[in-house]
């Protein structure tokens, strides 16, 4: 469960970071954030190379920020994209999400103020995970 403060938050933190993705190929800025079992906020955001299989999302750079600071646990993510309709992650993306919980909120936002709450589960269903192996 997440609270609408908590998205509000969320949102905010991926905001600020969406400021400082590089995406000098795309043009496409995306921010997220995360909220760490501690309760603490990360943002990250993509980051393109000229090699672009060497890109990363913002997705996975709030997680790896968090997980970086000693985070074991992700509450929820959120992702604002550089959209005016609601985008939603990609694979890679939600497989590293999927690490943290199938049941983890997820944030789909967009530049509008729209946004929608997904689970990881809706987002990747039959998925792989930690107790597969």
């Amino acid at each position: 469960m997440i609270t609408k403060a908590q998205i509000r938050k969320l949102i905010q933190t991926a905001a600020r970071a969406r400021r400082r993705a590089h995406a000098p190929y795309s043009k496409f800025h995306v921010g997220a954030a995360v909220i760490g079992g501690s309760g603490k906020l990360y943002g990250g955001c993509n980051v393109e190379n000229a090699s672009y299989g060497l890109t990363v999302c913002a997705e996975r750079t709030a997680v790896f920020n968090a997980v970086a600071a000693g985070e074991k646990k992700i509450r929820a993510l959120a992702v604002l994209f550089h959209s005016t309709r609601l985008a939603s992650p990609c694979g890679a993306c939600r497989q590293v999400m999927r690490e943290f919980g199938k049941s983890m909120p997820v944030v789909l936002a967009n530049l509008r103020g729209g946004y929608r709450v997904r689970t990881v589960d809706d987002l990747l269903p039959d998925s792989f995970g930690p107790e597969d192996l």
